[in-house]
């Protein structure tokens, strides 16, 4: 049985009204809030301005006003101002030429079409002036007062669609959302002034953020801006970046490995001063931490990317919060090498929150509240006097060897202690200090001048072994050995094809396999660095990492997986026992090869404690 259907009429061919035409083109400029005060600030920042105040209500949804004090709009620009593609910042003739953070003078009009948008202006020398924009009416200009600047009040937001407010999240959300933003553009600019303020419920509000303008040059200003942001601990664990390369400059700064995150919340990508979210630059980023950071960890970084405006092309999306390269690759090659020249610099050191959060760890839980009537009690901590101290070692000091302890069916403690017959001691002024002792046949406790270093062995070897084999495989020089017995290895068949279609760059890196037959593979050579090493479990972990990384991947992250992987299985195991002699060699290689700080993995690799800070714990500070 046929379904009737209904006569299609031809469709008719309409010129949309300027109002319609202003609201759609709101939808792709003004997402939510946040875009609207993207637009604005951005306007002030092209307009000179030194000082942004930004205030809003109810997430921004009943009111946002942008003020600023830059060189301000005559009494003919603010009807032109709210115009369709009526713009200050390009001409016209070159719009690949672009210098400015707007350019295509829709933000205004938009604004104006799905809210109230009055704005205020004075430029200096003449008198105030304003106008008022109401879901897509003009207002006239009329007189107004105002100091200097320019003020720009947006209430009841998609008043006029409706439909929009549906789609909003929370206040809670939408003001989160305005916060970063304002952090984003006040990185960009770090010699210029932002407040953000809560008025919701009217008066004077609650200040959110608030940033002064830094001193100095661009370094010192954005470290200081840093500071301010992101948090205090980021700007001591940064590395600053200044590299340039055929015209294109990255400049900023990138956290230590071990001063990773959970997501990308921390990664802050500007190209020309303008923030993005470009899936190339951030896949950048990711790459040159590759090698120091598991794949669930996230670096940290405030990198601006500097180059000719003809280079890049900002207007491929509306809200210009990505871009368009002309030379792809080259940007790619320069964050990627640049990064890892600068993490390679920084030697052995890892970050200083490791410390801290150790420290953390060992302070006691806090004791329960005492009654408000009883007084707290207080302990004073004098210092003994010569005699008390005299009477002290006395009493401490053994008459007769003591008994050799029976520990019966426990555990004897797992610690060794070799004192040398000669003490170290020009040891102790080397960054990682003089071996003292191994615990749980693990972790090294080394003395520095100023504290102690404990030391996890087997992570500290991975990455010394991994750096050696990165190094024999640049030169093509990994020596290997033949197994008096080739081990054969059990695959699934797609696991044995895709082992053997890196054989030969395996071979490269001294390990040599083989087909035996179905998915059996068998193993000939192994690098000579990695010793007895269990030659199966490798295999497989190594198809694991390949099965992760994928066929679409660059060869050399796929070598870099498994020169990863073989240290991992070369290294110093857990629960080995190390002799003064190996501890103090394996803290001098960690001072002198690169990256000593972390893991492959991005764990630590040694935790620093001042003895300012064990003191404390102690009560003696």
């Amino acid at each position: 049985m046929m379904l009737d259907t209904p006569k299609m009429t031809r469709p008719v061919i309409r010129q949309l009204d300027e109002a319609a035409i202003n609201r759609i083109a709101a939808g792709e400029v003004v997402e939510r809030p946040a875009s609207a005060v993207k637009e604005l600030v951005e306007n002030a920042l092209d307009a000179g301005a030194r000082r942004i105040a930004v205030d809003y209500a109810d997430g921004g949804k009943t009111l946002i006003r942008v003020t600023d004090d830059g060189c301000g709009m005559t009494a003919d620009d603010l009807p032109l101002a709210v115009s369709r593609h009526a713009t200050s910042k390009i001409d016209g003739s070159d719009l690949l030429n672009i210098r400015s953070f707007g350019f295509r003078g829709e933000a205004l009009p938009s604004l104006g079409a799905v809210g109230r948008l009055t704005i205020t202006s004075r430029v200096e020398g003449l008198e105030g002036v304003a106008i008022t924009v109401e879901g897509g009416r003009v207002g006239p200009v009329r007189p107004a007062a105002l100091t200097r600047g320019t003020v720009v009040e947006l209430r009841d937001l998609f008043y006029a669609t409706p439909a929009r407010l549906k789609f909003l999240r929370s206040d809670r959300a939408e003001m989160g959302a305005i916060a970063d933003v304002v952090k984003r553009l006040a990185l960009a600019e770090p010699h210029v002034g932002f407040t953000l303020r809560d008025v919701s419920g009217g008066g004077e509000g609650r200040v959110v953020f608030r940033a002064d303008p830094e001193n100095g040059d661009f370094f010192d200003a954005l470290h200081g801006r840093l500071a301010r942001v992101i948090g205090a601990d980021f700007a001591e664990n940064a590395l600053r970046i200044d590299l340039e390369r055929e015209g294109l400059q990255l400049v900023g700064y990138a956290a230590l490995p071990t001063y990773s995150r959970g997501s990308s919340v921390a990664q802050f990508l500007f190209v020309n001063g303008r923030p993005v979210l470009d899936k190339q630059l951030i896949g950048a980023l990711r790459a040159a931490y590759m090698d120091v950071l598991s794949r669930d960890r996230h670096p940290a970084a405030v990198l601006n990317l500097i180059c000719d405006p003809e280079r890049v092309d900002v207007n491929v999306h509306p809200a210009k919060s990505e871009v368009r390269f002309r030379e792809p690759a080259m940007v790619r090659g320069l964050i990627v090498s640049g990064l890892r020249l600068a993490l390679a610099g920084a030697g052995h050191r890892a970050s200083n929150t490791v410390a801290s959060e150790t420290l953390e760890a060992f302070r006691p839980e806090p004791a329960p509240l005492v009654p408000t009537s009883a007084p707290p009690r207080v302990y004073q901590m004098d210092r003994p006097s010569q005699a008390t101290f005299a009477r002290a070692f006395a009493a401490q000091a053994p008459t007769e060897p003591a008994p050799p302890r029976d520990f019966g069916f426990a555990e004897a403690p797992s610690a060794r202690v070799e004192v040398a017959e000669v003490p170290p001691a020009d040891l102790t002024a080397r960054p990682l200090g003089a071996a003292r002792a191994q615990v749980h046949e693990n972790y090294i406790i080394a003395q520095t001048a100023q504290g102690i270093v404990i030391v996890d062995q087997h992570a500290a070897h991975e990455r010394l072994v991994y750096e050696r084999l990165k190094a024999q495989a640049a030169a093509r020089e990994v020596p290997s050995q033949a197994l008096l017995i080739p081990e054969i290895v059990d695959l699934s068949a797609a696991d044995a094809a895709r082992l053997l279609e890196v054989a030969g760059d395996l071979a490269e890196l001294g390990l040599v396999v083989e087909a035996f037959g179905g998915g059996a593979i068998a193993v000939r050579e192994v690098p000579a660095v990695l010793g007895k090493v269990d030659a199966a479990a490798l295999i497989r972990d190594i198809v694991d990492d390949l099965a992760d990384l994928g066929s679409s991947d660059r060869l050399k992250a796929r070598i870099d997986a498994v020169l990863s992987r073989m240290a991992c299985h070369g290294s110093v195991r857990s629960g080995r026992q190390m002799r003064a002699e190996e501890m103090n060699a394996l803290l001098r290689e960690m001072e002198a090869t690169p990256l000593s700080g972390q893991c492959n993995h991005g764990r630590p690799t040694y935790v620093e404690l001042r003895l300012a800070d064990i003191e404390r714990l102690f009560g003696r500070r």
